[in-house]
């Protein structure tokens, strides 16, 4: 586990130790060997597995693929987290989002616990019969610790619902006769998938902020304004304004997030910016989204590149380079790419006032300590893109009961699901001078801490 999963245990912890109304039971010595038994126990994980898959391609050539499968902590339930098909995946990064899935179910209660998948490969670089390949092999190699009720994977970066397909077709031929269909979420909803799970993190990531500033900031304006509280007042400063979005990354979260602000009536708002791992597009009267998703959707994911594609998209923007969407002139920046994207080379350019996370982790703790310290609120990873797991676990209880439901019941549960973690944390926040993340962090290690020490996990 890197250090930044293992100071936010530690301070997290620190907090709730001189927090005499948390866990009042334990005092004196009792109470220091339990809390340095909750250090120990949320700042490792359960087990780290790794293999190298054998892969026969569609060529015939033979090669090793580093993949990995780590297991934080299932206090609350099965594991569940994501398998991630990249070239930069490592351990360390594996074992982190692991760490921050536990935390993430807890904040949310949803009954699970944390774990996260990992296959060291460019997944462009493959033909669709390779990925298949692969995506059997990863099976084959981790079957004795997945399952409906032990662990379970879900799509991530560089996987979707046809990976998922593809290996729980094959953990049903490995175990014949068992329960198969709880056993990966995020599938085809012909394959027994969640209508809106494709949808469920952009949706999140976006209601998210819509929250935060239309729902909870205009209602509570009043008192706000008495908080000497220096988020409260970027917050009051934003709520009448007409609000400029970029967002970074125009995948599953991004282009979903982008089409829920393009399409809200609540706030208003505009995307003057969208960028992929080409470009950045900008436009300052505003972007059109629909035809943006529409194009990328016959261009293998990508956003015209050239003043050719936007002719063809029938989209008029400004081509820049893919970082400048980091340091533009908006009120609010989207992040749905990958990690440490705002990091002490740029976050001093960064001019956002509020930023949201939608990828895991993608600001630093030192550029994340700057930001908060200028005032700039910062709507953390574990409280924006958790819809996916939400949706998961509605997916993951639909298949034990083989009822499911519309679309439509979906996204109210997951709105109603968020609703209530939202309602714990933003008024903590605006009454407190701790940045979201730490309230955040606070809250699920709460959680994760109360029921080790109910289940006697603690001696």
């Amino acid at each position: 586990m890197t250090n930044s999963t293992v100071d936010i245990v530690n301070d997290s912890l620190n907090a709730l130790m001189d927090d005499k109304e948390f866990l009042p039971e334990l005092k004196g010595e009792t109470r220091e060997r339990a809390f340095s038994s909750l250090v120990s126990i949320l700042s490792t994980p359960n087990h780290v597995n790794k293999s190298f898959l054998r892969v026969v391609l569609e060529n015939g050539k033979v090669i090793r693929v580093p993949s990995f499968r780590v297991q934080h902590n299932n206090v609350l339930g099965p594991y569940k987290g994501g398998i991630r098909f990249h070239e930069s995946v490592n351990e360390d990064e594996v074992v982190n989002l692991a760490a921050l899935m536990t935390l993430k179910n807890a904040l949310h209660e949803v009954p699970f616990g944390g774990g996260k998948g990992g296959v060291v490969i460019n997944p462009r670089e493959f033909s669709e019969k390779d990925l298949y390949v692969i995506c059997k092999k990863y099976v084959q190699y981790f079957s004795d610790i997945l399952g409906p009720d032990k662990d379970i994977p879900a799509p991530d970066v560089g996987t979707g619902a046809r990976e998922m397909d593809w290996m729980m077709g094959e953990y049903k031929t490995i175990r014949p006769g068992e329960t198969y269909r709880g056993s990966f979420t995020g599938k085809s909803v012909e394959n027994g998938g969640s209508l809106g799970r494709r949808e469920a993190t952009g949706k999140g990531v976006y209601y998210t902020f819509r929250y935060l500033l239309y729902d909870f900031v205009k209602k509570q304006e009043q008192w706000l304004s008495e908080r000497d509280n220096i988020f409260a007042k970027t917050a009051l400063s934003l709520k009448d304004k007409s609000l400029t979005l970029a967002i970074q990354g125009f995948g599953n979260v991004g282009s979903v997030a982008a089409l829920a602000a393009y399409q809200c009536n609540h706030l208003n708002n505009k995307i003057v910016a969208v960028s992929d791992r080409n470009v950045t597009l900008y436009n300052s009267d505003g972007l059109d989204i629909p035809n943006l998703i529409k194009f990328t959707k016959g261009n293998r994911g990508d956003l015209p590149i050239t003043d050719e594609q936007l002719e063809e998209a029938e989209v008029k923007a400004i081509i820049k380079d893919r970082n400048d969407v980091l340091t533009l002139d908006v009120g609010v920046l989207f992040l749905a790419a990958l990690e440490n994207q705002i990091n002490s080379n740029n976050m001093e350019d960064v001019k956002a006032q509020i930023i949201v996370e939608g990828a895991n982790a993608p600001v630093t703790n030192d550029a994340d300590e700057y930001l908060s310290d200028k005032g700039i609120i910062i709507v953390p990873d574990i409280l924006a893109n958790a819809g996916g797991v939400i949706v998961s676990y509605f997916e993951w209880l639909q298949g034990k009961e083989t009822q499911f439901y519309s679309e439509e019941v979906i996204f109210e549960k997951l709105y109603n699901k968020m609703k209530k973690t939202f309602d714990t944390v933003y008024p903590q926040f605006f009454g407190d001078p701790f940045p979201l993340r730490e309230n955040c962090y606070i809250h699920a290690v709460m959680k994760l801490s109360t029921i080790l020490y109910r289940q006697g996990k603690l001696y």
